[in-house]
């Protein structure tokens, strides 16, 4: 993918390929780059003719210790456990590569930060419908014992059909790794609950 007119990213908020990037990961041919952070890549890729995002793991980090990859196949049977209609549902991923990589349905929007960003505070009525929307999302998900341990407004995406949660655990799992061994807690400080600040409650199927 070179960028040009037909590439199929308008619209998809994706940048083009850069000549370090993979062509492919998996069976998943790869169209753009959505976003680079500290311990992976996230790229816009075509599964089973429908737009996925893939994220890749740096192997810098995967390859810092055993235990990361422990944890990055258990978050990925996590999110393999969540509803659909609470996130973007997990389409492929593979924790045996070298590095691994995961592939969800692609979700085009705008986050809730981006939002406000942009035009401001949101009026009462779009408020109050995002808090419905988040909260009916939370709800499935805390029904299978599991909590979205860093739900900030980065992590909240707003689209077409409405409100989706993001970011459950796979591309913090390595500061999760990291952070249990220590005694540390998980989360963004504005947006952590006081008994999570605290570190007084666990659930056996805590994500991210």
């Amino acid at each position: 993918m070179n960028g040009e007119a037909g590439s199929g990213l308008t619209g998809s908020g994706a940048e083009p390929l850069e000549d370090d990037d993979p062509r492919r990961i998996g069976p998943i041919p790869l169209l753009g780059r959505l976003g680079v952070g500290g311990m992976g890549r996230v790229y816009l890729g075509v599964h089973e003719g429908r737009y996925a995002a893939v994220k890749q793991v740096l192997p810098s980090v995967a390859g810092e210790d055993k235990e990361f990859l422990r944890r990055f196949g258990h978050e990925l049977d996590n999110l393999a456990r969540l509803p659909d209609d609470a996130t973007a549902p997990l389409l492929d991923g593979d924790r045996e590569a070298r590095p691994p990589w995961f592939a969800t349905a692609y979700v085009p929007g705008i986050t809730l930060r981006e939002a406000v960003d942009l035009h401001g505070p949101l009026p009462a009525e779009a408020l109050w419908l995002a808090l419905r929307e988040a909260a009916k999302g939370l709800a499935a998900v805390h029904a299978l014992d599991m909590v979205h341990r860093d739900l900030k407004p980065s992590n909240v995406m707003l689209t077409l059909d409405g409100l989706t949660l993001i970011d459950f655990g796979v591309a913090r799992a390595a500061d999760q790794s990291q952070l249990t061994r220590t005694g540390m807690v998980v989360g963004t400080p504005a947006y952590m609950s006081p008994e999570q600040a605290s570190g007084k409650r666990a659930s056996s199927g805590v994500v991210d």
